[in-house]
């Protein structure tokens, strides 16, 4: 089992290890990954990690997809409302980005209950930090949308699918930390099949519920947000149900609940640095999307296409990204800090492959990718330039993406926040509003603000990985 993938097997035995290796990935093993051959340990967490969040971003492009059918100011009010959820998507990664951190040391050190009891306390923690969200989106939600700027449509028809996005958001958040609990136990396919079910059934609902096919009434814009909501409600019973249950390496039983004060202490005092990337990251966005609803809604409407068709192309590279932290935190737990660095060059010769790829696509036919999602001219131009313009350094991307999860794996979640803070609030805010409004680049402007920032913070991260100081963080 251990020769799996093994590149010196004959050309026969090779393809058959290939297959065994991708049903062992998908049905899920008790493989010890600190022990197996690194590129076996790759593989069985990639493959269910990548599949994970490619069904996660197949949601959110088919979301746009039938939004898109609404109009300009539809799609424009999906991507405001997801300017507030970008704040919750924060709070919510950033805990996950501590839990699978905090897990996945117990498990490298073979501390079952340890990882159980944090488990536990991660799910508490989630359902406290939904409910100020739930309590403002339900309440406020036109004047949040008023705040954003806005049009008419979108303050009077709109508003509802900001109540149901933001008042649901429990079933966003848990979703986020129970399978950040099952990736960082090693358990990566129990969260892929966990999407499966939830996306799959948002699928299927969003062009009842929007678009009234069948025999439910078309609900509009606010069809999008009831299917999201029973879709990600359902994976979050699933997900309950098989922590119980148990998985291959993880599993909750009654002796793990209460509230333990200290555990649930460190996975807040973890999860800060996990929660300030995010923040700075997300807050830069909220300021972006501000300046393109300055410019107009069909602005707003194809930067919103752009960073689904983003979220849906590099979905792959975060889910290579994300086994790298599972490999990185348990094999520091088991105190082998030089396989866990092995594993991070490894994953990011991956991701650099696949996201050069994916830039040739979007240099050749952004017009194509984006006409997909629309038919408005000016959709299409904004959305178009902005996909051309990723090509230029999606490579960095891929890199960028495995450096900072190294460190978020390592426990190491501040050295990530302070490189945001730098690049995001004090180079890339400035630079774009200065490139888009006084010297009058409009969207163009911001365009080129967010590949000058986001490049720089790329290769800064790959280099500081190099230091190695993450190695000696403690979690």
């Amino acid at each position: 089992m251990d020769n799996t993938l093994s590149t010196a097997a004959p050309a026969g035995a090779a393809r058959g290890s290939l297959w065994q290796g991708l049903k062992d990935a998908i049905r899920g093993t008790e493989a010890d990954y600190t022990r197996i051959p690194l590129r076996r340990a790759v593989f069985l967490l990639g493959v269910p990690m990548m599949l994970e969040l490619v069904m996660e971003s197949t949601f959110a492009v088919a979301d746009i997809w039938f939004v898109g059918k609404l109009g300009a100011s539809a799609v424009a009010t999906v991507g405001l409302t997801e300017t507030y959820l970008f704040l919750l998507y924060a709070v919510a990664m950033g805990l996950a980005t501590a839990v699978t951190a905090i897990v996945a040391r117990r498990i490298g050190e073979h501390d079952a209950s340890g990882a159980s009891v944090t488990a536990v306390q991660a799910i508490l923690i989630g359902v406290l930090v939904s409910v100020p969200f739930a309590v403002a989106g339900t309440i406020w939600a036109r004047e949040l949308l008023a705040i954003m700027g806005a049009d008419a449509w979108a303050l009077e028809h709109g508003y509802r699918y900001m109540q149901w996005m933001l008042g649901s958001n429990a079933v966003i958040v848990l979703l986020f930390v129970i399978n950040a609990i099952f990736r960082g136990a090693g358990d990566a396919a129990i969260a892929m099949r966990v999407l499966l079910v939830a996306n799959g059934i948002n699928i299927v609902l969003d062009p009842m519920l929007i678009c009234g096919f069948g025999p439910i009434p078309a609900m509009g814009i606010e069809g999008a947000a009831v299917a999201t909501t029973i879709g990600r409600g359902t994976g979050v019973v699933l997900q309950l149900w098989l922590l119980v249950r148990g998985g291959k390496h993880i599993r909750a039983t009654f002796a793990h609940l209460g509230w333990k004060a200290e555990v649930a202490l460190n996975i807040v005092r973890t999860s800060l640095g996990g929660i300030g990337q995010m923040i700075v990251g997300m807050t830069s966005w909220i300021f972006l999307m501000r300046i393109l609803a300055s410019i107009g809604s069909e602005a707003v409407a194809g930067a919103t296409i752009t960073i689904r068709i983003m979220m849906f192309t590099m979905m792959p590279a975060w889910g290579m990204s994300n086994a790298a932290a599972t490999l990185v935190g348990q094999n520091l737990g088991a105190g082998r800090p030089d396989r866990a660095e092995s594993s991070v060059w490894q994953v990011g010769a991956y991701n650099m492959v696949f996201m050069v790829a994916v830039s040739l696509l979007f240099f050749f036919f952004n017009e194509q990718v984006i006409g997909i999602f629309s038919d408005d001219p000016r959709v299409i131009a904004v959305g178009a330039e902005w996909l051309r313009i990723l090509s230029y350094s999606y490579f960095v991307y891929g890199w960028w993406m495995v450096a900072t999860q190294a460190f978020n794996g390592a426990g190491d979640t501040m050295t990530p926040t302070k490189i945001n803070l730098v690049f995001f609030w004090l180079i890339q805010i400035p630079l774009c509003w200065v490139l888009a409004v006084p010297l009058e680049g409009q969207a163009s402007g911001v365009f080129w603000g967010v590949f000058v920032s986001e490049t720089s913070v790329g290769l800064f991260t790959l280099w500081l990985f190099t230091r190695g100081r993450w190695k000696r963080a403690r979690v």
